[in-house]
């Protein structure tokens, strides 16, 4: 089994979001929510997958393939094939 297999859809889009470096407020943006439910994913996220912070889960997905994390997300969602934070500017 995949780690992405037991994420939620948006939980592995929150979690490849963190990898890529952007904040809580980025995420929240991005995704159209707020900083507190992509705080609620991150808590649901780090029980599921036994980390306990923010770096925790980056490190946790870059050693576990992050790349083929974000084939799978799109595979999962049907999209096309793009980043997740594409047209996101960094450092907002």
């Amino acid at each position: 089994m995949h780690p992405c297999d037991r994420l939620t859809h948006k939980e592995m889009q929150v979690a490849l979001l963190v990898w890529e470096g952007l904040t809580n407020r980025e995420i929240g943006k991005l995704i159209g929510t707020t900083e507190q439910v992509v705080k609620n994913y991150l808590r649901n996220t780090f029980d599921k997958l036994g980390v306990w912070s923010r770096l925790e889960l980056a490190l946790y997905v870059a050693s576990h393939g992050g790349e083929q994390w974000r084939e799978f997300y799109w595979q999962r969602s049907g999209a096309p094939a793009a980043p997740p934070s594409e047209g996101v500017s960094q450092g907002v």
